[in-house]
């Protein structure tokens, strides 16, 4: 009698169990041989780019030991020039040079003489060309710097009280050297009153409230501790009473002429019209009158009405 299903049915269970177990051993294996390979790996690539980086640095030392000679070589070449007439090579420091375009050298005086009917078009056309471009360069320059000269100066400040801008001349405002400040003569002169609404002297600083010095050593201090703290306003007084030796200040004009100095470079541009009456009168520096009018330009471009009046006085004598 054949065997049962049941028979049958057992076998085929059996297998496919079999088969189950010896795909999954294979798969064990397998894993296993790639986790080894994966940790052995790090040190290998270790020692690869251990090894690329070394290739590359060789590669990199010997392109900079070509560059380095092809730099000298090339330097070598520019050290040696040409003579333009006979061809040969020579020091660039012993050829001799075309004095009016100094673009080509020769060997010596002789064919400097000989080549010169034939340099003679390309030299003049090369000079022209150069005094061209000077032109056009300085005519450049000129137009940026008038622009620079005739346009609307910057606004001055605001009051700090009324918060009105300051009026450009100076009879407009007032400078206190107890705070520093620039007040506009508006506020200045306004009647001062105190917490009962009554009319009080006007003898304080309206900013800082102040009391006015009445001492000219209390004037000068106060003065002198605005200089130290950087003060360019205070600065620009401080060098008018070492100008005039007033407020028992020495008269030294170079001491006036240090504080001008660096009254302008910190903003303040009536300094600068300072330096340019001393150069126009020779005071304290020797007269030039080019410098003058530089002075009077670095003024008059930051507003400075009085510069630009001075300036137009140096134009009209000028025919201008």
């Amino acid at each position: 009698m054949g065997p049962s299903i049941n028979n049958l049915m057992g076998v085929i269970l059996y297998d496919n169990i079999a088969s189950f177990a010896v795909a999954s051993l294979v798969l064990l294996i397998v894993w296993f041989m790639l986790s080894n390979t994966t940790k052995i790996m790090p040190e290998g690539a270790k020692i690869n780019k251990q090894e690329e980086d070394n290739e590359t640095k060789f590669r990199s030392e010997e392109v900079n030991d070509r560059s380095q000679n092809m730099s000298t070589a090339d330097q070598e070449d520019r050290d040696i020039s040409i003579c333009a007439n006979c061809g040969k090579k020579g020091d660039d420091n012993s050829m001799n040079i075309c004095n009016k375009c100094k673009q080509v050298k020769y060997c010596n005086a002789v064919c400097k003489k000989k080549h010169r009917s034939k340099h003679k078009k390309d030299c003049e056309e090369h000079t022209r060309r150069l005094a061209e471009e000077r032109s056009n360069e300085l005519r450049r320059v000129a137009k940026l710097h008038d622009e620079k000269l005739f346009k609307q100066p910057p606004p001055s400040d605001d009051c700090p009280i009324c918060f009105q801008q300051l009026p450009i001349l100076h009879t407009g405002w007032g400078y206190y050297a107890c705070c520093g400040k620039v007040i506009c003569s508006g506020c200045i002169h306004a009647p001062q009153y105190d917490n009962q609404g009554n009319e009080v002297d006007n003898e304080k600083c309206p900013f800082c409230r102040t009391p006015t010095p009445y001492t000219d050593e209390e004037d000068v201090k106060r003065f002198q501790k605005r200089v130290e703290a950087g003060d360019p306003i205070a600065m620009y007084n401080v060098g008018n009473y070492y100008r005039d030796g007033r407020l028992g200040f020495p008269q030294d004009m170079n001491k006036a002429l240090e504080l001008f100095h660096r009254s302008g470079k910190l903003g303040y541009a009536a300094s600068y019209l300072n330096v340019g009456y001393a150069y126009h009168t020779g005071r304290g520096v020797e007269n030039d009158n080019n410098m003058a009018k530089y002075y009077f330009e670095l003024a008059a471009i930051e507003g400075v009405a009085m510069a630009r009046f001075n300036l137009g006085g140096i134009e009209e004598n000028a025919g201008n």
